[in-house]
């Protein structure tokens, strides 16, 4: 199968690292123009210069912002009005405490794993309907579908997302524009390789060691028992995005490794 994006634009949130820099790298690897976003211009042109790397003539262009405020989406809007596919990529984690998790935390979570796409695909996807093609994605979590108990906050959040969706594309039936969530499982990408490179660093011990216990101890049902890679996440979420796959729309795909104990 070959996927060519030529001619489609696109706009990951979060792109400067982790799982959204390798969906932005394989969008623009398949012939898109991709708009690649984060909070800083640093990280911005880092990120630009990272895809250049393995794609020197890759067609791209930097938007720095905070996607996880209202006025960071209008900016964004401003800069690019239409565009063909949204990944809506950005999210932040953190393991704490049901009872240490305060209604600043949540409000906080909510802004910006969820407020963030609602406030993206409500733009966007007004564009898209009007042209008759778009795609628009979500990136949830198996912590959506098996909430952990170290960050429930998270796993809500992730949920909500899932539930947002579905709705999405039962809103948009028959208007030639796909919405669907991805699943990632637990994932070797910035934030968690410095998570767990904080704890191997204090206990002393490898960090594939750190990985190893991670999974046997809080990822038990994993399939493929180890930590997935950034690309084949970004994998599936580049066929997603494609023309290949216009018969996909209003699902939940697992890139899970097997960790949901679910045969649908």
């Amino acid at each position: 199968m070959h996927i060519d994006l030529s001619g489609r634009s696109a706009i990951v949130s979060g792109s400067t690292a982790g799982i959204g820099l390798a969906i932005a790298t394989g969008l623009a690897g398949s012939g898109a123009h991709v708009v690649v976003t984060g909070r800083t211009q640093a990280r911005v042109e880092e990120a630009l210069a990272s895809i250049r790397a393995s794609h020197p003539k890759a067609s791209l262009v930097g938007h720095a912002g905070d996607l996880g405020t209202a006025q960071g989406a209008t900016d964004l809007i401003a800069a690019f009005p239409d565009i063909d596919i949204l990944v809506n990529n950005l999210g932040i984690f953190e393991p704490k405490a049901f009872v240490d998790i305060t209604d600043a935390d949540w409000m906080h979570f909510f802004e910006v794993n969820v407020m963030s796409g609602v406030r993206l695909a409500r733009h966007y996807a007004q564009g898209m309907k009007e042209r008759g093609w778009g795609r628009i994605q979500f990136i949830s979590s198996e912590s959506g579908v098996q909430i952990p108990a170290e960050m429930i906050h998270y796993g809500v959040t992730k949920t909500a997302q899932l539930g947002l969706s579905r709705g999405l594309a039962e809103d948009l039936a028959g208007t030639g524009v796909t919405v669907n969530a991805l699943l990632p499982g637990p994932t070797r990408s910035e934030g968690v390789g410095d998570f767990f490179g904080k704890i191997a660093s204090e206990k002393g011990i490898p960090l594939a060691e750190v990985e190893r216990d991670f999974i046997a101890t809080h990822r038990p049902s994993s399939l493929i028992k180890r930590l997935a890679t950034v690309d084949e996440v970004a994998a599936m979420s580049v066929y997603l995005a494609s023309e290949q796959a216009s018969a996909t729309t209003g699902a939940a795909v697992r890139v899970d490794g097997g960790v949901v104990r679910s045969i649908v």
